[in-house]
């Protein structure tokens, strides 16, 4: 097994998608695949998919292939989903409200404990059962509390001075949704960003340059 440090982020980005394969597979009823039949349904090679897995050991056996549940569970393992990562919302608008229902819907590691926004008319509200707090609280939940995490779904011109106070209280890791350069105020924490306008436009480029060829 590789050590930690060694293990390229190309390869922690693919056990997601691994893992949300192979409970498809295990929901209708596949208990065993070899790396040749899962890479076919994934897009990748066979050698691929068995390099990626000899970082963290190794799961196949000769002749045999891959157990799907086992490999399923040992995967989700290694990404922690049966953690509680204790986790926090900035930001309870509409997109604030969508993300929490996505993310938290299913076992992610990932524990929402609270919620927080500035606008005082959703205070009090509740969703999945936890009331939205005015930001105002914030500093002092996070003190009594201990978050690990938190999730921002605020205007970018907000985020300075609110990832700040999540800094200074212990927060270690973010998902971004903002256009905000966490990462750059705050090199030491860790932020997977999400720019869903930055995804769109790619997709725009991609689809008027196929537009454009079929023109010519």
């Amino acid at each position: 097994m590789a050590a930690k440090e060694d293990i390229s982020i190309s390869v922690i980005k693919r056990l997601p998608r691994y893992y949300r394969f192979l409970q498809s597979l295990k929901e209708n009823g596949i208990v065993r695949i070899s790396s040749k039949e899962l890479a076919a349904r994934m897009g990748l090679t066979a050698s691929q998919i068995r390099h990626d897995f000899n970082c963290f050991g190794g799961f196949g056996q000769q002749g045999y292939g891959y157990n799907v549940p086992e490999l399923h569970s040992k995967i989700g393992e290694i990404l922690g989903v049966n953690k509680e990562i204790k986790t926090i919302l900035i930001g309870a608008g509409n997109l604030g409200k969508a993300v929490t229902n996505k993310i938290f819907s299913k076992k992610t590691g990932f524990k929402l404990i609270g919620i927080f926004d500035k606008n005082e008319a959703l205070c009090g509200n509740m969703i999945k059962g936890i009331p939205i707090r005015n930001i105002n609280y914030l500093e002092n939940f996070c003190i009594d509390n201990e978050p690990v995490c938190a999730v921002t779904c605020i205007p970018s011109n907000d985020m300075s001075e609110i990832t700040d106070l999540l800094v200074k209280v212990g927060i270690k890791s973010f998902l971004n949704f903002s256009n905000f350069d966490i990462a750059m105020a705050h090199p030491g924490v860790l932020v997977e960003n999400v720019h869903l306008t930055d995804s769109l436009l790619t997709l725009g480029y991609l689809t008027n340059s196929t537009l454009n060829v079929e023109e010519e």
